[in-house]
């Protein structure tokens, strides 16, 4: 009885190990899996997608400040020229308030009119300024209208003494930093914005 078990049992395992060793049929293996790398072509596809994903926001972050400086140069630059151009209406005014001796305000060629046309001659683009007699400037020269304030030459001359002409203009911004500079708080560029220039020259007499 022992040997027929024995037997069995040898059976057994030679039959056990010939299934371990006999490979698995097609419909035993199931679905076959492979893992592989992806290609060099897909993964460049797909790094060149994040780098595009990430110029778009890092350009949408610095788009406002480069149109905040484009719009100010030109501003600030049509400012200057204009800064410029009052500088030599007022020394052309002032040149001829500082040669009417008597303070004679209508005076052909030293006068409020003299004055007025030379300042718009040399002021180019500037609207046409008005003419006003001030005894002080520029604490009594209206700084919110286009106008040319003349403090004459004192009468009899004395020595010294200097005349004043002081030229303002409204200027208006032309690109939206008026309304970009809103996020830095309100008034930073008031529309219009005063411009005025002050020219002084000493009396000849």
């Amino acid at each position: 009885m022992l040997a027929a078990m024995a037997a069995m049992i040898f059976c057994r395992r030679d039959r056990l190990r010939w299934l371990l060793d006999k490979p698995l049929s097609p419909e035993m293996r199931g679905p076959v899996v492979i893992a592989q790398q992806l290609p060099l072509r897909s993964r460049r596809r797909h790094q060149g997608h994040l780098e595009r994903g990430a110029v778009a926001v890092e350009m949408a972050m610095v788009l406002p400040l480069l149109l905040f400086v484009f719009m100010g140069i030109i501003d600030f630059g049509r400012a200057y020229s204009t800064q410029i151009q009052l500088s030599a209406a007022a020394r052309e005014g002032v040149r001829l308030a500082s040669l009417n001796t008597t303070a004679n305000t209508a005076d052909a060629n030293y006068g409020n009119s003299a004055i007025q046309a030379r300042v718009r001659a040399a002021a180019g683009g500037v609207p046409d300024p008005t003419v006003v007699n001030v005894a002080a400037v520029p604490a009594s020269c209206p700084a919110t209208a286009n106008s040319v304030c003349v403090v004459y030459c004192p009468v009899p001359v004395a020595s010294g003494s200097t005349a004043t002409v002081v030229v303002t203009t409204q200027f208006t911004w032309i690109t939206g930093i008026k309304a970009m500079s809103n996020f830095f708080g309100s008034g930073v560029f008031p529309t219009p914005t005063s411009i005025q220039v002050t020219g002084v020259m000493r009396c000849s007499g």
